[in-house]
Protein backbone atom coordinates (compact mmCIF):
# COMPACT_ATOMS: atom_id res chain seq x y z
CA UNK A 1 0.00 0.00 0.00
CA UNK A 2 1.54 3.52 -0.62
CA UNK A 3 1.46 5.49 2.00
CA UNK A 4 -0.54 8.20 2.09
CA UNK A 5 1.02 11.62 1.54
CA UNK A 6 0.65 13.84 3.76
CA UNK A 7 -1.48 16.97 3.06
CA UNK A 8 -3.35 14.98 0.22
CA UNK A 9 -6.83 16.11 -0.22
CA UNK A 10 -9.12 13.46 0.02
CA UNK A 11 -12.60 13.45 -1.53
CA UNK A 12 -15.58 11.71 -0.22
CA UNK A 13 -16.89 9.87 -3.06
CA UNK A 14 -19.43 6.96 -3.10
CA UNK A 15 -21.13 5.49 -0.26
CA UNK A 16 -20.41 2.12 -0.18
CA UNK A 17 -21.79 0.92 3.58
CA UNK A 18 -23.95 1.78 6.29
CA UNK A 19 -23.93 0.28 9.39
CA UNK A 20 -25.74 1.06 13.06
CA UNK A 21 -22.86 3.59 13.69
CA UNK A 22 -21.07 4.97 10.37
CA UNK A 23 -21.22 5.44 6.96
CA UNK A 24 -18.22 4.35 5.05
CA UNK A 25 -17.72 6.55 1.73
CA UNK A 26 -15.05 5.77 -1.47
CA UNK A 27 -11.88 8.22 -2.13
CA UNK A 28 -10.27 9.00 -5.35
CA UNK A 29 -7.81 6.27 -3.94
CA UNK A 30 -8.39 2.54 -3.52
CA UNK A 31 -6.02 2.46 -0.84
CA UNK A 32 -8.22 4.50 1.34
CA UNK A 33 -11.53 5.12 3.02
CA UNK A 34 -13.71 8.16 4.88
CA UNK A 35 -15.73 6.65 7.91
CA UNK A 36 -18.22 9.23 8.99
CA UNK A 37 -20.10 8.68 12.48
CA UNK A 38 -23.42 9.02 13.39
CA UNK A 39 -25.83 10.06 16.46
CA UNK A 40 -27.57 6.95 15.92
CA UNK A 41 -27.92 4.43 18.51
CA UNK A 42 -29.31 0.80 18.50
CA UNK A 43 -29.08 -1.81 20.76
CA UNK A 44 -30.53 -5.73 21.43
CA UNK A 45 -29.71 -6.14 17.44
CA UNK A 46 -31.66 -2.91 16.62
CA UNK A 47 -34.74 -3.63 18.68
CA UNK A 48 -33.76 -0.56 20.47
CA UNK A 49 -33.71 2.62 18.64
CA UNK A 50 -32.64 6.28 19.48
CA UNK A 51 -30.04 9.02 19.27
CA UNK A 52 -27.21 9.99 21.28
CA UNK A 53 -26.30 14.14 20.97
CA UNK A 54 -22.92 14.26 19.48
CA UNK A 55 -22.09 9.91 19.83
CA UNK A 56 -20.76 10.86 16.42
CA UNK A 57 -17.99 13.08 16.95
CA UNK A 58 -17.21 11.72 20.50
CA UNK A 59 -16.87 7.94 18.69
CA UNK A 60 -14.31 9.58 16.28
CA UNK A 61 -12.13 10.95 18.91
CA UNK A 62 -12.18 8.59 20.93
CA UNK A 63 -11.62 6.04 18.68
CA UNK A 64 -8.61 8.40 16.98
CA UNK A 65 -7.04 8.51 20.81
CA UNK A 66 -7.43 4.75 21.14
CA UNK A 67 -5.73 3.65 17.77
CA UNK A 68 -2.77 6.37 17.81
CA UNK A 69 -2.39 4.71 21.29
CA UNK A 70 -2.29 1.04 20.11
CA UNK A 71 0.17 2.22 16.80
CA UNK A 72 2.31 3.82 19.48
CA UNK A 73 2.70 0.46 21.02
CA UNK A 74 3.31 -1.54 18.32
CA UNK A 75 -0.50 -2.97 17.04
CA UNK A 76 -1.20 -2.26 13.26
CA UNK A 77 -4.57 -0.17 12.60
CA UNK A 78 -6.45 1.13 9.80
CA UNK A 79 -5.93 4.08 11.23
CA UNK A 80 -4.44 6.82 9.29
CA UNK A 81 -5.80 10.55 10.52
CA UNK A 82 -8.92 12.58 11.63
CA UNK A 83 -10.58 14.87 8.72
CA UNK A 84 -12.95 16.74 11.01
CA UNK A 85 -15.40 16.17 13.47
CA UNK A 86 -17.11 13.52 12.53
CA UNK A 87 -14.97 11.39 10.00
CA UNK A 88 -11.65 9.73 9.51
CA UNK A 89 -9.12 8.35 7.20
CA UNK A 90 -8.44 4.46 7.00
CA UNK A 91 -6.68 2.07 4.74
CA UNK A 92 -9.14 0.53 3.27
CA UNK A 93 -9.83 -3.25 4.67
CA UNK A 94 -11.30 -6.67 3.76
CA UNK A 95 -13.81 -7.35 7.04
CA UNK A 96 -12.76 -11.10 8.39
CA UNK A 97 -16.70 -11.33 9.45
CA UNK A 98 -15.66 -12.53 12.89
CA UNK A 99 -16.11 -10.03 15.84
CA UNK A 100 -13.80 -10.45 18.54
CA UNK A 101 -15.33 -10.20 22.49
CA UNK A 102 -12.19 -9.61 25.37
CA UNK A 103 -13.77 -9.70 28.47
CA UNK A 104 -11.95 -8.72 31.62
CA UNK A 105 -15.34 -8.86 34.08
CA UNK A 106 -18.57 -10.32 33.89
CA UNK A 107 -21.36 -8.23 32.59
CA UNK A 108 -23.49 -8.51 29.88
CA UNK A 109 -24.61 -11.63 28.19
CA UNK A 110 -21.78 -13.26 30.24
CA UNK A 111 -23.44 -12.87 33.20
CA UNK A 112 -26.78 -14.29 32.33
CA UNK A 113 -24.94 -17.03 29.98
CA UNK A 114 -23.24 -18.19 32.81
CA UNK A 115 -25.12 -17.25 35.64
CA UNK A 116 -22.01 -14.94 37.17
CA UNK A 117 -23.05 -12.12 39.22
CA UNK A 118 -22.30 -8.83 37.28
CA UNK A 119 -18.51 -7.16 38.25
CA UNK A 120 -17.00 -10.62 39.00
CA UNK A 121 -13.78 -10.40 38.41
CA UNK A 122 -12.63 -13.20 35.64
CA UNK A 123 -9.20 -15.02 36.85
CA UNK A 124 -7.75 -15.02 33.29
CA UNK A 125 -8.83 -12.97 30.28
CA UNK A 126 -11.80 -14.25 27.78
CA UNK A 127 -11.96 -14.31 24.10
CA UNK A 128 -15.32 -15.00 22.25
CA UNK A 129 -15.59 -15.21 18.99
CA UNK A 130 -18.90 -13.98 17.26
CA UNK A 131 -19.58 -14.57 13.76
CA UNK A 132 -20.53 -11.40 12.09
CA UNK A 133 -24.33 -11.77 10.35
CA UNK A 134 -27.39 -9.58 11.25
CA UNK A 135 -29.11 -11.87 9.64
CA UNK A 136 -28.47 -14.43 12.30
CA UNK A 137 -27.94 -12.00 15.05
CA UNK A 138 -23.95 -12.74 15.24
CA UNK A 139 -24.02 -16.02 16.96
CA UNK A 140 -20.83 -17.18 18.63
CA UNK A 141 -18.90 -19.47 17.32
CA UNK A 142 -15.26 -21.09 18.04
CA UNK A 143 -12.01 -21.23 16.22
CA UNK A 144 -13.13 -24.54 14.91
CA UNK A 145 -16.16 -23.10 13.04
CA UNK A 146 -14.12 -20.05 11.80
CA UNK A 147 -11.86 -22.40 10.27
CA UNK A 148 -14.44 -25.12 8.71
CA UNK A 149 -16.69 -21.93 7.75
CA UNK A 150 -13.35 -20.09 6.02
CA UNK A 151 -14.04 -17.07 7.74
CA UNK A 152 -9.99 -17.19 8.70
CA UNK A 153 -6.68 -19.18 8.76
CA UNK A 154 -5.31 -20.96 11.65
CA UNK A 155 -2.28 -18.30 11.45
CA UNK A 156 -4.47 -15.40 11.08
CA UNK A 157 -6.78 -16.88 13.74
CA UNK A 158 -3.87 -17.23 15.82
CA UNK A 159 -2.67 -13.58 14.60
CA UNK A 160 -6.29 -11.96 16.00
CA UNK A 161 -6.05 -13.42 19.49
CA UNK A 162 -2.52 -12.72 20.03
CA UNK A 163 -3.11 -9.09 18.88
CA UNK A 164 -6.87 -8.76 20.68
CA UNK A 165 -4.92 -9.69 24.28
CA UNK A 166 -2.36 -6.90 23.16
CA UNK A 167 -4.75 -4.21 22.72
CA UNK A 168 -6.45 -4.93 25.69
CA UNK A 169 -3.38 -5.12 27.71
CA UNK A 170 -2.16 -1.32 26.61
CA UNK A 171 -5.70 -0.19 26.81
CA UNK A 172 -6.63 -1.45 30.59
CA UNK A 173 -2.90 0.01 31.50
CA UNK A 174 -3.37 3.36 30.00
CA UNK A 175 -7.24 3.37 31.51
CA UNK A 176 -6.02 2.81 34.79
CA UNK A 177 -4.55 5.85 34.89
CA UNK A 178 -7.12 7.83 33.88
CA UNK A 179 -9.93 6.14 36.68
CA UNK A 180 -11.50 4.01 34.37
CA UNK A 181 -12.00 -0.10 34.32
CA UNK A 182 -11.48 -1.62 31.04
CA UNK A 183 -14.55 -4.70 31.56
CA UNK A 184 -14.67 -5.45 27.94
CA UNK A 185 -14.57 -4.85 24.27
CA UNK A 186 -15.56 -5.89 21.11
CA UNK A 187 -12.69 -5.62 18.06
CA UNK A 188 -13.15 -6.74 14.37
CA UNK A 189 -9.72 -6.84 11.90
CA UNK A 190 -9.70 -6.24 8.22
CA UNK A 191 -6.97 -7.69 5.80
CA UNK A 192 -4.89 -5.56 3.59
CA UNK A 193 -2.28 -7.66 0.98
CA UNK A 194 -0.74 -9.74 3.31
CA UNK A 195 -1.85 -7.55 6.51
CA UNK A 196 -3.81 -7.81 9.13
CA UNK A 197 -5.42 -4.97 10.63
CA UNK A 198 -7.23 -4.00 13.65
CA UNK A 199 -10.16 -1.85 11.98
CA UNK A 200 -13.70 -0.70 13.10
CA UNK A 201 -14.15 1.19 16.44
CA UNK A 202 -12.70 1.42 19.84
CA UNK A 203 -15.46 4.02 21.83
CA UNK A 204 -18.33 3.40 24.20
CA UNK A 205 -20.54 1.84 21.91
CA UNK A 206 -18.05 -0.93 21.42
CA UNK A 207 -16.77 -0.87 25.23
CA UNK A 208 -17.86 -1.39 28.65
CA UNK A 209 -16.02 1.43 30.92
CA UNK A 210 -16.71 1.78 34.43
CA UNK A 211 -15.36 4.35 37.14
CA UNK A 212 -12.69 2.64 38.93
CA UNK A 213 -14.09 4.10 42.37
CA UNK A 214 -17.80 4.11 41.64
CA UNK A 215 -17.92 1.90 39.25
CA UNK A 216 -20.31 4.13 37.18
CA UNK A 217 -21.19 2.78 33.66
CA UNK A 218 -19.65 5.24 31.07
CA UNK A 219 -20.87 3.81 27.70
CA UNK A 220 -23.61 2.31 25.92
CA UNK A 221 -24.81 0.55 28.70
CA UNK A 222 -26.50 3.67 30.23
CA UNK A 223 -28.39 3.39 26.69
CA UNK A 224 -29.33 0.03 26.48
CA UNK A 225 -30.49 -0.50 30.25
CA UNK A 226 -32.14 3.63 30.05
CA UNK A 227 -29.82 4.38 32.88
CA UNK A 228 -30.17 8.06 31.75
CA UNK A 229 -26.90 10.66 31.24
CA UNK A 230 -26.03 9.16 28.23
CA UNK A 231 -24.58 11.82 26.94
CA UNK A 232 -22.99 13.28 30.22
CA UNK A 233 -20.77 9.38 30.20
CA UNK A 234 -19.82 9.57 26.70
CA UNK A 235 -18.32 13.14 27.28
CA UNK A 236 -16.65 11.72 30.63
CA UNK A 237 -14.99 9.14 28.53
CA UNK A 238 -13.27 11.42 26.32
CA UNK A 239 -12.53 13.90 28.57
CA UNK A 240 -10.89 11.45 30.47
CA UNK A 241 -8.86 9.51 27.56
CA UNK A 242 -8.15 13.23 26.03
CA UNK A 243 -6.53 14.65 29.32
Amino acid sequence: MKNHRKGERMEKRQMIYEGKAKKVYQTQDPDYLIIEYKDDATAFDGKKRGTIKDKGILNNKISAIFFELLERNGVQTHFVKLLNDREMLVKAVKIIPIEVIVRNIVAGSLSKRLGLAEGTELSTTVLEFCYKSDELGDPMINQYHALAMNLASKDQIAEIEQTALRVNEILREFLMTRNIVLVDFKLEFGTHKDKILLADEISPDTCRFWDSSTKEKLDKDRFRRDLGNVEEAYWEIYKRVSS
